[in-house]
């Protein structure tokens, strides 16, 4: 009995496959387009796909396109290539922006931007197309149910920019180029006001200040020495209750000492030059 029920489902099979092929590569436009939506609705959206491709030329105009452009679009999201997903989205907008489903389209291709760009790295060029995709979001359908999640998405977005940029001025401090880290700091607070990074750039300002100006040749330290305590003021000023200010403190003591020290080295060296 059991060889005959897997005999009977191994004819089935062969039997759907090559009735898939026959009208893949013989079959007539209404009979493509009706096996692709059947197979759309039926989430195979990997079949579905060469019959939509299939039918972009004889159909282009018609009525059918605008349902074919979206499940184009929608069957490449469901199977992950968020790069083509995206790309067919958009021009789903642009070809039939009056459509019921541009609404729809528009959350899902900015998605799809959003699941293709990196968490975060030098390259981020995805990351700002989901960034404006979500924002022109935003604007067009503020009333829409989506707009939490979209509002959602669109804040880890500008956390991936601030985290790539914060990870750039990091890497300067780690590798020794605190001039580098400095300005990479001060450009980064400039540029992300309120960012949950912020007290780590401060900190880590402060110590590239605290090295540059400890580690520097007699006539740049006292200006460096100053500028690490401007730093330091900084950060107790944003974050007094912070639990790297213990450490900072420390680290202020060692800077004090140090302007006193050069004090007295210029005033050794002046009397000699007399």
């Amino acid at each position: 009995m059991k060889n005959i029920i897997y005999t009977f489902l191994i004819i089935v099979l062969f039997g759907s496959c090559g009735e898939y092929q026959k009208v893949l590569n013989k079959g007539l436009n209404v009979d493509r387009y009706k096996m692709a939506v059947e197979l759309y609705e039926k989430e195979e959206y990997k079949k579905a796909l060469p019959l939509f491709e299939k039918l972009v030329g004889p159909y282009a105009g018609k009525p059918q396109m605008e349902r074919i452009q979206y499940m184009t679009a929608d069957s490449y999201y469901h199977e992950e290539d968020y790069a083509l997903a995206s790309y067919y989205f958009s021009k789903f907008i642009a070809n039939y922006s009056e459509s019921s489903k541009v609404e729809e389209a528009a959350f899902l291709g900015a998605k799809s931007y959003f699941l293709s760009s990196p968490k975060y790295s030098i390259d981020q060029q995805d990351t700002q197309k989901a960034l404006n995709a979500f924002q022109n979001y935003i604007e067009t359908y503020p009333n829409s149910k989506l707009i939490s999640e979209a509002n959602n998405y669109y804040s880890e977005l500008i956390t991936r920019l601030e985290k790539k940029d914060f990870e750039v001025a990091k890497q300067y401090y780690h590798t020794g180029y605190y001039n580098a880290a400095i300005t990479a700091f001060d450009t980064f607070n400039e540029e992300h006001i309120g960012s949950i990074f912020k007290e780590d750039a401060l900190y880590l300002k402060f110590k590239s200040s605290y090295e540059l100006g400890m580690n520097s040749i007699l006539n740049k330290k006292e200006d460096r020495l100053l500028s690490a305590k401007i730093a330091y003021s900084k950060f107790k000023k944003s974050f007094p209750e912070s639990k790297k200010m213990k450490e900072l403190d420390n680290m202020i003591k060692q800077i004090d000492k140090e302007l006193v020290k050069y004090k007295e080295e210029i005033s050794t060296i002046s009397q000699n030059n007399n």
